[in-house]
């Protein structure tokens, strides 16, 4: 039998029974390293959970890490995984922990945020992201066109805003690059309260602004659902 071929159909090929216990096995031990993980931010631990904790990360550094070097070597071509977001994914979950055990320098344990890219390997089985990618592929364009939209928007917004309220806030409107805060808090709906115009003009402004800004938030949503549901026919 060949020895590849047997693995790919295990790591790769999730429709086979052991495909399928491999993929449960994996997704299993990435929920619970993020739990591991989430646990050891508690205050106070015993010293023995700390232990257990660090024994369990262990186990799951070195099972993630054969996993990777499977699927390298599995692959058709090894470079193409190793650079995809995939891999690069697979490299993030365990990359920290080889970095933060066997160099003894503070400013490292920063890569220990990194753990939680693991939840980011849960994308490989989740039929609906796979959905959601084709979907971003049929509307990339519309996407592109409205983002550029967008940020000549913010620009005009901000500054319309700026000539309406520099005179009589010249502490929160100092520049257009400073209502640019006020602008995008404005337009997407958050409104935070902490920047708001006091002058007639900027009020009226405003009004038109929010309606605006509904627009904003629904445009994008129905362009994925549109593609979401063509997604599903494809597939």
């Amino acid at each position: 039998m060949n020895i590849k071929k047997y693995l790919w159909s295990i790591v790769e090929d999730n429709t086979t029974q052991k495909g399928k216990v491999f993929d449960f096995f994996i997704q299993v031990l990435i929920f619970s390293s993020l739990l591991a993980f989430s646990i050891e931010t508690l205050p106070n631990l015993s010293d023995w959970s700390i232990i257990l904790l660090k024994s369990f990360e262990t186990f799951c550094i070195y099972v993630f890490l054969v996993e990777y070097f499977l699927r390298v070597f599995v692959a058709k071509n090894p470079f193409k995984y190793i650079f995809s977001f995939y891999g690069i994914i697979d490299f993030l979950a365990i990359a920290p922990y080889f970095l933060s055990s066997f160099v003894d320098l503070r400013f490292l344990r920063v890569f220990r945020i990194f753990r939680i890219f693991r939840v980011l390997k849960l994308v490989r089985y989740n039929k609906a992201i796979r959905r959601l990618g084709i979907a971003a592929k049929e509307v990339k364009e519309e996407v592109m066109l409205f983002l550029i939209v967008t940020f000549i928007l913010i620009f005009v917004v901000s500054a319309g805003i700026y000539f309406f309220e520099n005179e009589a806030q010249p502490d929160k409107f100092q520049s257009v690059f400073h209502s640019m805060w006020w602008t995008i808090v404005t337009l997407t709906t958050v409104g935070y309260g902490d920047v708001y115009p006091i002058t007639v003009g900027g009020k009226i402004f405003t009004f038109f602004i929010l309606i605006l800004g509904l627009g904003i938030v629904t445009v994008p949503a129905g362009l994925v659902a549109s593609s979401l549901s063509k997604a599903r026919e494809i597939e």
